[in-house]
């Protein structure tokens, strides 16, 4: 029996749809497109599409939807609360926003003290730095913009920036590494970085298909993406 969520992308992004298909048949994706409230590449998406966009999956009837744009969750301190509020009214069903999935992974993995590769901006990474320390207590210890410009940029980067960037700011103190960024193509590499390093790396799209999971109750392990999605942690 298939089992069916859904995903909001801003509507510039070209990567969520390719790294969410690339699963196991039962697990089927639908997808709603948002326009910018800015003019910057890390803007929040308009409200009013969020709302219309979730109405329209709820439609579907998708199990649960998650929002993929991370970047959005960092400008104002209840935007998790009020967006995932507003899409599950409009949806009938649960919500996520993708910045709260990767800080309910870093816990669910007991990492503390991580290292962040991103294509964000300095301004956006200090963002970041605040947001997952004062709501989920882990500190980004290291950094490394990759220095994209425009969400374009981002869907054409190729991973191999953020492994070189891994190999500059990981250190023995660092629990995990991590890759904020749903447009930014890295699922396919998870599982070689954390052979590398040792240790675990969680991406934007891995982190919201975790939780998403989670919240369907699914318990089948997706080998080859990294240990968040072969080991399953609860949290």
């Amino acid at each position: 029996m298939p089992r069916h969520f859904g995903i909001l992308v801003p509507s510039t992004n070209t990567t969520c749809e390719i790294e969410f298909c690339r699963l196991p048949a039962e697990l089927q994706v639908h997808t709603g497109r948002l326009g910018k409230g800015g003019n910057t590449p890390f803007s929040p998406s308009l409200d009013a599409d969020v709302a219309y966009q979730a109405k329209l999956l709820g439609e579907a009837r998708v199990e649960v939807i998650a929002l993929a744009q991370t970047s959005a969750s960092l400008f104002a301190d209840d935007y998790d609360a009020v967006t995932v509020k507003r899409m599950t009214e409009a949806s009938g069903v649960p919500s996520l926003t993708s910045a709260e999935a990767i800080g309910r992974a870093l816990k669910a993995l007991k990492a503390s003290r991580v290292a962040m590769a991103t294509p964000y901006s300095e301004e956006v990474i200090g963002r970041a730095r605040r947001y997952y320390e004062t709501k989920y207590g882990i500190a980004v210890v290291a950094s490394e913009s990759l220095g994209a410009d425009n969400a374009y940029a981002i869907g054409k980067m190729d991973a191999g920036v953020a492994e070189a960037a891994f190999r500059r700011i990981d250190r023995p103190d660092v629990d995990a590494l991590v890759v904020p960024g749903g447009n930014f193509p890295t699922m396919d590499w998870i599982a070689a970085w954390e052979r590398q390093f040792g240790k675990p790396v969680i991406t934007t799209n891995q982190a919201a298909l975790w939780l998403v999971l989670q919240t369907m109750k699914v318990d089948t392990p997706l080998p080859g993406k990294g240990r968040l999605l072969e080991q399953l942690p609860t949290g």
